[in-house]
């Protein structure tokens, strides 16, 4: 199974990124920065299509199993960039269906990153919701946390009990 790891943070080397390099130890993943990427919004005309998502949405849909989104905790919700890759999902369901074909029976898991261990009550629905509206099919989600500089003994083995989870 082969795994991309897509990281939603505006600090590509940022807290997010940790846990996210750590995951991709035991997955054995690509990791995409949607920090990197020129993705626009969603435009109802369409008119953002030489922008960096038709390409890479269509290498993800090509190349990769398992998809895991890694987002930082912004205002209780997920990162703008994930958001906007999310909304921008819409144009494989109305102009590259072709593409969008390809995304049901893959699997789906999601990584939030903030500041203490509790997690935000309902921060996966919306992941959730948008596999089972794909035909995706959701194995799970991590919330993980960095206090210092460094990821915790703590919060590496959650990402390691989860990587063997999402691995099955």
């Amino acid at each position: 199974m082969k795994a991309i790891i897509i990281q939603g943070s505006s600090r590509n080397n940022g807290n997010t990124h940790k846990v996210s390099v750590e995951l991709q130890k035991h997955l054995n993943c690509d990791i995409i920065n949607l920090k990197d990427k020129n993705i626009g919004h969603y435009d109802y005309e369409y008119n953002n299509q030489d922008d960096d998502f038709p390409a890479l949405i269509e290498k993800i849909a090509n190349e990769y199993d398992l998809i895991i989104f890694a987002s930082p905790v912004y205002w209780y919700t997920m990162s703008g960039l994930t958001k906007v890759f999310f909304d921008r999902i819409s144009d494989t369901i109305r102009i590259s269906k072709d593409v969008g074909r390809k995304l049901r029976g893959k699997k789906m898991a999601a990584l939030s990153c903030g500041y203490g261990s509790d997690a935000i009550e309902g921060f996966f629905l919306p992941f959730q919701k948008s596999a089972d509206y794909l035909g995706i099919e959701y194995v799970g989600n991590i919330h993980t946390w960095v206090q210092t500089d460094s990821l915790d003994d703590e919060v590496k083995g959650i990402i390691k009990e989860f990587a063997e989870r999402i691995k099955e």
